[in-house]
């Protein structure tokens, strides 16, 4: 999409309709903040909807494990309340099962795949996707601007073949992304390692 508003328009449209086919959507978010505006845009359409992020962490499993209802709508930022199985309600995979949306793309592809992960658990039916826009955070800290604009008006002309190009990119920038925090923390290793040999040296380990 276009811009981040044109794109959460976008997201809305699409729960609206998942839900009024009975189907549940879990969507997730990398932010509280995005929640929140996400959060907002549905209680304006007159949605119904479970909001999951850092400020009601306490009820998460319980959120979670209610997400595969017949047309419950459930909003996650980074995965919150993994390791609770979503148990989909009577009737819900003949409708199709539940549909994961994924508001941005992570650095980390396992995050990603983890979120989409939630669809289709155990075999149950269940299908994900993923908005975009050449706003997203992945584009503007690991593309170089060039690259970012290029997309953007891409999207916004409906290039035919932006969609490939556009996942091409993505999983370049997420290796990009994933090679210069392996390097980081490979600093920071070193960095403890010099420290503690330095304490050690001066007798002092405990300081």
């Amino acid at each position: 999409h276009a811009s981040p508003d044109k794109k959460l328009n976008a997201v809305v449209d699409e729960i609206r309709k998942l839900h009024a086919g009975g189907r549940p959507v879990l969507v997730g978010t990398r932010s509280v903040a995005l929640s929140e505006q996400l959060a907002a845009r549905l209680d304006h359409a007159g949605l119904v909807f479970n909001l999951l992020n850092a400020l009601n962490d306490r009820e998460e499993a319980g959120i979670i494990a209610q997400a595969g209802r017949e047309g419950a709508i459930t909003i996650a930022t980074n995965m919150a309340g993994r390791g609770t199985d979503i148990i989909l309600g009577p009737g819900v995979a003949a409708k199709g099962g539940l549909h994961v949306i994924a508001t941005e793309h992570h650095e980390a592809g396992r995050i990603d795949r983890q979120l989409y992960g939630r669809a289709g658990r155990q075999g149950d039916a269940g299908t994900a996707a993923c908005y975009l826009c050449a706003e997203d955070e992945l584009f503007h800290r690991f593309a170089p601007g060039w690259v970012v604009d290029s997309l953007r008006n891409a999207i916004a002309a409906r290039t035919p073949g932006v969609a490939f190009v556009a996942n091409t990119l993505i999983r370049l920038l997420q290796k990009r992304a994933q090679r210069l925090a392996f390097r980081s923390r490979k600093s920071v290793m070193r960095m403890d390692t010099w420290i503690d040999e330095a304490l050690s040296f001066s007798g002092n380990p405990g300081a």
